[in-house]
């Protein structure tokens, strides 16, 4: 009896204390409001991002024709042997847009890039779903998340879809993991 006795007063104290609530005067009215805090460094996190976001580049054009641009690429990695790295995502996309600056900004990625790939940004936002391009590729966004990459071989033949998490080291990208991706899916990989 003892132990329930405790129990009880541990759970009703839980309880309790994990409400922050706060009775607010309405015309003589009590009503009850859960106040929900804002931490201030949460704020300045979104502030920052935004900042961030708003000073990379932006390489993915709404209003491009994607699957015409993809069968150009196509043509062209045929006579280069290249294989295609597309990037799909949007210029909302924070984590997108870091990518990018990331393999544009690191010349030992650049040069793989360059060597190896031709290289697509297929955008994805509310302008533009492009939703026949994508159900090509079995809409990878839709499982993994933006960004996402697919590859395709000088064929227009997919031959890997990767996610991006787990190329992701803090807040960027770790070089050696995005290095070991773009060397795997080469056209001699």
């Amino acid at each position: 009896m003892k132990k329930m006795t405790i129990l009880a007063f541990l759970g009703l104290g839980f309880f309790a204390f994990s409400q922050d609530v706060k009775n607010l005067p309405d015309k003589g009215k009590q009503k009850t409001a859960l106040i929900v805090p804002t931490g201030q460094a949460e704020l300045d996190a979104k502030k920052k991002a935004a900042e961030e976001k708003a000073k990379l580049p932006k390489p993915y054009d709404p209003k491009a024709d994607a699957q015409a641009d993809i069968n150009k690429l196509v043509a062209q990695a045929k006579k280069e042997g290249k294989n295609i790295m597309i990037q799909a995502g949007g210029n909302w996309c924070i984590w997108c847009l870091r990518f990018n600056e990331f393999v544009q900004k690191t010349p030992e990625l650049k040069q793989i890039v360059d060597k190896n790939y031709l290289y697509y940004h297929l955008n994805f936002s509310p302008d533009n779903k492009n939703e026949k391009v994508f159900a090509q590729y079995d809409n990878p966004g839709d499982k993994f998340g933006y960004p996402v990459f697919i590859i395709l071989d000088k064929n227009g033949k997919m031959i890997k879809v990767q996610q991006s998490d787990v190329l992701e080291e803090g807040k960027g990208y770790s070089k050696e993991k995005v290095k070991e991706f773009f060397n795997t899916w080469t056209p001699k990989g």
